[in-house]
């Protein structure tokens, strides 16, 4: 049920209590971090730290006699390259697809080219100077060449070239790589911050758990952390400089807590919460299918979010009900150059009859922000998550746009598909984009495609502006699906990446939960549906408020679905609507915290008593 185990909370009384009296070991041997629990659960096992060194390289002259060692150590370093990229390019072909793949050919290409491999060789021998230093020097003729081509293709393989370079280099002087698709044994991944293409190509097989300085519950890495179900701690500081590789850590994603080289009572005490939290979890699986129903018969939709096709499986193993939010901005993070209207089609339409007829919510392209396409080159900006992102770049890029809801509208003849746009602040660019939808659909009518005539068009409320003129837009959309992200960071003008400031972003604060309220309602008074598909709708604290403002359907990580289902399962609908009217007239996002927290905390008492 949703209540935890008494022992549970005995276990996490007793860890603290130990963790206050044990917070660092003399001599340094052992230290207790204090972070930001970014997904729940609790693992053990080996750093691995994953650091994106520039590596800086010197001209390094060498005698005449050592011109021949440097010359070994060129084929050694291009032996050893072409075997990782081989490897590399074999395991995103099983894992992903042979279209991803691909890059890691063009690049063993690159690396073997003679033309490339010839002028570094000429480099050692007539100037006398390092392998490292020789590569280096090539790799800036070539730069220098390709960033000055007119045509964009060309210029974006500058982008290959310094990856190969970088690559080589490494392995000449013996620096270990750091791309996350090599992991090949279980390790606990150690990082300053983790961008969504770095996770996007992660060997998640291997990936225990995340820690990382910088970031918050909301941080794209969090977010990551939970859709895999495994435990994050972040907000840590500056402590990747200072944990080794093959430290032995414990991560406690339920408190926060990061221990390096735990004593063998903290392994202890770790071993025994670790084996009640998948009991917890196990009890929470056996009732995941059953509906999001009320006691008194009020039903909710329950979806996941999804990154890849291959989500699907775990969403619906934790009882998801449809895809809430299909990040689609992952296939173009995957790929090596823009994805083709074909490669697109493809995805969505896998997804939509892995679905077999439920709804699947696709968002059109959001990049930009902390967002980065290698590929695509986005200007420097003050205020990148203010600035040229997401529907912005959509409706100015029309090439990418068109060719995206092309493929979306073709796919949508397979299964429940519906568009959704990010991003946006007003009508204006609703009925902008919209128009580019009815422009897509005319091509496809010319064409004598196949193609959704009637697929449902909604939009991420993420910007207050939408919120507060909700009632306007809803007359131009099918549905809304609330991104409280963004929605808190515009809102509250807290930079939700900042830990210095992470005290600040509060979802539950009372002027978000208004925003909330008011986009339902204007929803419902014209006969629409409101969904949520930010961090919020998967949090325990909030989800009694959510269902009695009205929300119809939560959108969340698979693994946080058997928790939410769990809570709504567990009260009356009549009940929510009384514990969110009250958390509207409270003042503080503290006050609506500890009132939300109390009022789960009675439901669990009301289910252990059978009251």
């Amino acid at each position: 049920m949703v209540r935890r185990s008494r022992e549970i909370f005995a276990g996490e009384l007793e860890i603290k209590i130990f963790c206050l009296l044990n917070r660092t070991r003399v001599g340094g041997i052992t230290v207790i971090y204090s972070g930001i629990a970014g997904s729940e659960g609790i693992t053990a096992g080996k750093a691995y730290v994953f650091r994106k060194h520039q590596t800086e390289i010197d001209a390094v002259s060498v005698a005449s006699a050592a011109i021949h060692t440097e010359l070994d150590k060129l084929s050694e370093g291009i032996a050893l390259s072409r075997t990782q990229l081989v490897r590399l390019k074999e395991k995103v072909e099983k894992e992903l697809d042979e279209s991803k793949a691909q890059i890691f050919e063009a690049h063993r290409m690159m690396l073997e080219d003679p033309e490339f491999i010839d002028a570094v060789k000429n480099e050692i021998s007539s100037n006398s100077i390092s392998a490292a230093s020789a590569v280096k020097k090539v790799t800036e003729d070539y730069l220098a060449i390709f960033e000055q081509m007119e045509d964009d293709y060309m210029r974006e393989r500058a982008a290959d070239i310094k990856d190969v370079s970088s690559r080589l280099t490494r392995n000449i002087l013996g620096i270990s790589a750091w791309d996350l698709f090599s992991i090949s044994s279980p390790v606990i991944i150690v990082a300053h911050d983790l961008t969504p293409s770095d996770t996007a190509m992660m060997n998640k097989e291997f990936v225990l758990g995340f820690t990382t300085d910088v970031g918050g519950r909301t941080s794209h890495t969090a977010i990551m952390a939970r859709s895999l179900g495994i435990p994050a701690v972040l907000g840590l500081g500056n402590l990747s400089e200072k944990i080794k590789d093959g430290d032995d850590l414990i991560i406690d994603g339920i408190e926060g807590k990061l221990i390096v080289n735990p004593d063998e009572r903290q392994k202890e005490h770790y071993d025994k919460k670790i084996e009640q939290f998948k009991t917890h979890r196990k009890k929470l699986a056996e009732t995941a299918l059953f509906p999001a129903e009320t006691l008194d018969g009020k039903r909710v939709e329950i979806f996941c979010n999804i990154g890849m096709p291959n989500d699907i499986q775990s969403g619906a193993a934790n009882g998801a009900e449809g895809v809430g939010l299909f990040r689609t901005e992952f296939l173009y993070m995957n790929n090596h150059a823009l994805p083709s209207e074909e490669e697109q089609y493809e995805q969505y339409r896998k997804s939509a009859e892995l679905l077999q007829g439920k709804p699947l919510i696709i968002r059109t392209l959001d990049i930009g922000g902390d967002k980065k396409l290698p590929y695509l080159p986005i200007p420097e900006e003050m205020n990148p998550f203010l600035g040229w992102r997401a529907i912005r770049i959509c409706l100015e890029r029309r090439d990418i746009f068109r060719s995206q809801l092309r493929a979306i509208l073709r796919a949508g003849i397979h299964g429940n598909i519906q568009i959704m746009f990010p991003m946006i602040s007003g009508i204006g660019e609703v009925r902008e984009a919209k128009k580019v939808i009815e422009e897509v659909k005319e091509e496809l009518r010319q064409e004598h495609a196949a193609f959704n005539e009637t697929i449902p068009v909604g939009i991420m409320v993420e910007i207050p502006s939408a919120a507060i003129t909700a009632d306007a837009i809803a007359k131009e959309v099918d549905f809304f699906s609330i991104g409280t992200n963004d929605l808190c960071q515009y809102a509250l003008a807290v930079d939700r990446m900042n830990p210095k400031v992470s005290g600040l972003y509060q979802p539950l604060h009372p002027g978000i939960l208004r925003l909330i309220k008011n986009v339902i309602d204007a929803s419902h008074k014209n006969g629409k549906i409101t969904g949520m598909c930010g961090e919020l709708a998967g949090t325990e604290e909030a989800c009694v408020i959510l269902l009695g403002l009205g929300l119809d359907e939560f959108s969340m990580s698979a693994t946080s679905i058997p928790v939410i289902k769990d809570i709504i399962r567990s009260v009356t609908f009549k009940q929510a609507q009384e514990i969110a009217t009250h958390a509207l007239e409270l003042e503080t996002p503290e006050e609506v915290l500890e009132y939300s927290r109390s009022k789960l905390n009675e439901i669990r008492r009301d289910l252990v008593s059978g009251g």
